[in-house]
């Protein structure tokens, strides 16, 4: 028995000895990429998260409203990539955006991620912007969505939650795309999933170059509106929660793991143009929103009513 409890002793020691070299490196920055990030009960290869990443994108780019400004586009995928190569992600991203005033942005898994035009307009600094997308490039980096989707499977074997997969995970998923255009049922993260995602996000940040105190910044910016426009945050909220004690952990997490640099990028000029330029763009829209105009029928003097005609109707997504 001596020798099974000593090789038992061994293997305990041995196990707790990595799993404190794990936790050391996930708070070191400087081992981004090198670290047990996303480790689970994962049932779904990288290949087959990326494939079911890619069905559910293609139903949300059929049921959104994507932004098609070359201009915005570029800019977004640019900045998005920049943290993307700065993160524990082992997948390729793609970024698109979604021409709403919602102020959000949303993961999928396998690296697709949509940004809406009104986030932008919220984050006054460049800094900000990324930290909401840092924020979702973290829920890809730790296969959040995958980890979630094998412990379901595993309970439904259980008996546990019989039926909520019916016609698999992913039809599940599909489904919810095509009914709301956004699966943010299925986007509601755990507060671990989310603590975890306020963790990586900051460090991505630091390793692209950013404050990252510009996460915190978007945070409290959610926050206030929270308190004095529920209505205007009401869907980000219900799958980001947000609190005062979401926002002072993190600020401790900043100046516990993060060394101080002499310098960090804020804003940029180029991020100042693309998102006055949005604003602009939307702003001419509410002035004229491109309904045809009223105009005297000739011969009666009476006004036509567009709006009576319905193939003039107008049909808003958003």
């Amino acid at each position: 028995m001596r020798p099974l409890s000593a090789a038992i002793l061994s293997i305990a020691l041995a196990a707790g000895a990595y799993a404190a070299d794990q936790k050391n490196k996930k708070d070191d920055p400087n081992q981004i990429g090198d670290r047990d990030v996303g480790k689970c009960l994962n049932f779904y290869s990288l290949d087959r998260e990326i494939a079911w990443g890619k069905q559910l994108a293609d139903e949300v780019a059929r049921e959104s409203k994507i932004d098609d400004d070359p201009i915005l586009s570029e800019y977004v995928n640019r900045v998005g990539q920049n943290l993307a190569r700065n993160s524990d992600a082992k997948v390729p991203f793609t970024f698109r955006v979604i021409d709403g005033e919602e102020l959000n942005a949303f993961a999928l898994p396998g690296g697709y991620v949509f940004v809406y035009t009104g986030l932008i307009k919220l984050a006054s600094e460049e800094d900000e912007f990324a930290g909401a997308l840092a924020h979702e490039i973290a829920h890809v980096a730790a296969r959040h969505m995958t980890c979630r989707a094998s412990e379901q499977q595993v309970a439904k074997v259980a008996g546990v939650i019989p039926g909520i997969l019916l016609g698999g995970l992913g039809g599940l998923a599909a489904r919810q795309a095509v009914g709301a255009a956004i699966p943010m049922t299925f986007l509601s993260f755990s507060r671990h999933d989310e603590a975890e995602a306020d963790y990586l996000g900051v460090q991505y940040m630091y390793a692209a170059g950013y404050d990252p105190t510009g996460a915190v910044s978007i945070f409290e910016k959610l926050e206030a509106l929270q308190k004095t426009q529920p209505g205007a945050v009401a869907r980000v909220l219900a799958t980001h929660p947000m609190s005062s004690e979401r926002i002072n952990k993190t600020e401790e997490e900043i100046q516990r793991i993060l060394p101080a640099k002499p310098e960090y990028v804020v804003t940029t000029s180029e991020y100042r143009d693309v998102r006055e330029r949005l604003i602009a763009r939307d702003a001419g829209r509410k002035s004229d929103p491109g309904r045809p105009v009223l105009r005297v029928s000739p011969g009666d003097g009476k006004v036509d009513d567009p709006d009576d005609r319905p193939s003039l109707k107008r049909h808003d997504l958003f």
